[in-house]
């Protein structure tokens, strides 16, 4: 439904020790909601925080306070191998820089989160080739990674990402590697999937013109969320939310 929320975060702090002793704080009471069908960026600049909010948000990290609930379950105090579990059922990524086998042809590559999860060799198959056909790869299952374009390389990362039928797909700066035209194919590719088939993105970025592919921006500064809401006609309204949030 499109008003279920997929994530609520309630005042998410978190920490780092020093190796000098003490703590540095990177997250201040971090709270927001998201629903499903959104297409949300979360961004910021270099060092805002951003990059430690994606990681609890993708159960790669633990807040040090705070409430995180994933579909209604609150995940903030989960174990390692829970987390883990959380990650393979629940959610999709999309990194940068693809993170796909190098010695492993596309169909493999796709194939592996469905391998985790323990399904026959069939299904994999069969789900893994219906993957890489919607993100128009099909006659290139046999091939290696290093025998794609960068755009095709993020193409079957996102059919990995699509396999195992998540309805949040997580996608850290997904066209950070890529050229400008390969970029913006892959930032209407995320558009489509969210419009035609509901799926809940959630983006990380530090450039205005990517977030402005998604419906919704989420800025961080300094730790702290200065705006939150529909994507501004121009990036000054987010740099003025910095100026007040530094002024505070």
């Amino acid at each position: 439904m499109k008003n279920t929320p997929i994530i609520s975060m309630k005042k998410i702090c978190k920490s780092f020790p020093l190796e000098i002793g003490g703590e540095q704080q990177v997250l201040f009471d971090i709270t927001f909601t998201i629903k499903s069908g959104e297409f949300v960026a979360i961004m910021g600049p270099s060092g805002s925080g951003k990059s430690t909010c994606m990681n609890i948000v993708g159960a790669l990290d633990s807040a040090t306070s705070g409430i995180y609930e994933l579909y209604g379950k609150d995940i903030t105090t989960l174990l390692p191998d829970e987390l883990a579990k959380i990650r393979n059922e629940y959610i999709g990524f999309v990194f940068q820089n693809f993170n796909l086998l190098p010695k492993r042809n596309i169909l493999d590559n796709v194939m592996l989160p469905l391998m985790y999860r323990g399904l026959p060799m069939e299904e994999r198959l069969s789900r893994a080739r219906e993957m890489l056909k919607l993100v128009g790869l099909e006659k290139f299952e046999t091939y290696l990674p290093t025998q794609l374009s960068g755009g095709m390389k993020q193409r079957v990362a996102i059919a990995r990402a699509l396999a195992g039928d998540p309805k949040l797909i997580l996608a850290d700066e997904p066209t950070g590697a890529l050229d400008s035209k390969m970029g913006n194919e892959i930032l209407k590719f995320f558009k489509k999937l969210n419009k035609d088939l509901g799926i809940t993105i959630v983006m990380i970025t530090h450039e205005f013109e990517i977030a402005k592919y998604a419906n919704r921006v989420i800025h961080i500064y300094d730790g702290r969320i200065t705006y939150d809401g529909v994507i501004p006609k121009n990036e000054s309204v987010l740099l003025k939310s910095e100026k007040k949030a530094h002024k505070k």
